[in-house]
């Protein structure tokens, strides 16, 4: 029997304001809750809330993990090859 593959996962992208984000992080227990967050959202690009808005743009939406404190809010390419993070809460 041939060992099952993971699923391909999607690739993290950053905007500029979240990529400023994740540079001002300093704390060792903020910078693993929010890698802990990426995996979940590059494995599963659906896993968060949509937010409500405008259609015109990409659509919007939001992970929130209560046990570890993050916020992430994204979105996904048309692919869904990569998820590209807007804004982070630690």
């Amino acid at each position: 029997m041939a060992p099952q593959q993971n699923p391909r996962r999607a690739r993290i992208a950053f905007s500029d304001s979240a990529a400023k984000q994740v540079e001002n992080i300093t704390s060792e227990a903020e910078i693993h809750a929010l890698d802990r967050a990426l995996v979940v959202i590059s494995v599963d690009p659906d896993v968060g809330e949509p937010i409500p808005g405008d259609t015109a743009g990409p659509r919007l939406r939001q992970y929130t993990d209560e046990v570890e404190a993050v916020r992430v809010l994204y979105f996904v390419t048309a692919l869904r090859t990569v998820v590209v993070v807007a804004y982070i809460e630690v």
